[in-house]
């Protein structure tokens, strides 16, 4: 029988990454219900709270050994087992969870907008809520900071009452994909920067999100490595120009 420690901090990141510390686990093989996932406030809709997390510990089981990782990253870099996959749930909970995050997401998008409808896509993976509205860019904000802070908050409203976390998406207009082609863009251009200078270079004002996705598509680039450095707002992925690569590069 397994036994559980909890572990709080300022969010899921910073406690995850407490957890793996504390019992030497790697991120990826750290196994934890989330019982909360904190606010700072979104909108005001939401109080500030303290994430918290229950992390099962099974005791006759070998720990596995500690695997060297970018802690910094941590946020990028969740454990698969954070996320529940909408097939391994009952329909009856998959369908009242699909009806709470589009009613949820239905007021917010009348409260910023009008005209718009919600279509919800369920995937093995995950929930995706799609947005039709005449008025995108509204909804999108500034680097996609809108979209991002209605996501999080009906995530919020789809998981209250589950004991693991579903994965939902909210998009607009093909806004992800969109912003997944430039931020591929981007990585190759600015990954192309540092192998040439053979010095770091920056990309700042980039959400959780997309600089798990900038990771993602240079993690097999051998020739380079990235790190997210900072805190909140001014959190940024740095990527680092491995040794010997600016060296061997061709004239």
């Amino acid at each position: 029988m397994p036994s559980y420690l909890e572990f709080e901090g300022k969010s899921i990141e910073n406690v995850t990454e407490k957890a793996s510390k504390k019992l030497k686990i790697p991120l990826e093989a750290l196994k934890y219900d989330v019982i909360s996932y904190g606010s700072s406030g979104i909108f005001g809709l939401v109080g500030t709270k303290k994430a918290k997390i229950r992390v099962a510990i099974h005791e006759k089981e070998p720990r596995t050994p500690a695997i060297k990782s970018d802690p910094s990253s941590a946020a990028e870099k969740l454990p698969s087992a954070a996320v529940q996959p909408a097939n391994e749930m009952p329909d009856e909970n998959i369908e009242e969870a699909l009806n709470i995050g589009k009613n949820v997401l239905q007021r917010i998008v009348d409260e910023i907008s009008t005209g718009g409808t919600i279509s919800v896509e369920k995937n093995t993976d995950r929930i995706l809520f799609n947005i039709q509205n005449e008025n995108a860019a509204i909804l999108i904000g500034k680097r996609g900071q809108t979209l991002e802070a209605i996501q999080y908050l009906v995530e919020k409203a789809v998981n209250r009452q589950n004991k693991t976390r579903l994965r939902v998406q909210v998009d607009i207009a093909g806004y992800l994909e969109n912003r997944k082609n430039y931020l591929k863009q981007l990585a190759e251009r600015m990954a192309q920067k540092a192998r040439s200078t053979g010095k770091p270079t920056s990309v700042g004002q980039l959400n959780a999100h997309d600089r798990r996705i900038v990771h993602l598509l240079l993690k097999n680039d051998t020739r380079v490595r990235t790190q997210s450095i900072g805190d909140g707002f001014y959190r940024k992925l740095v990527i680092f120009p491995k040794k010997n690569s600016h060296k061997n590069k061709t004239p």
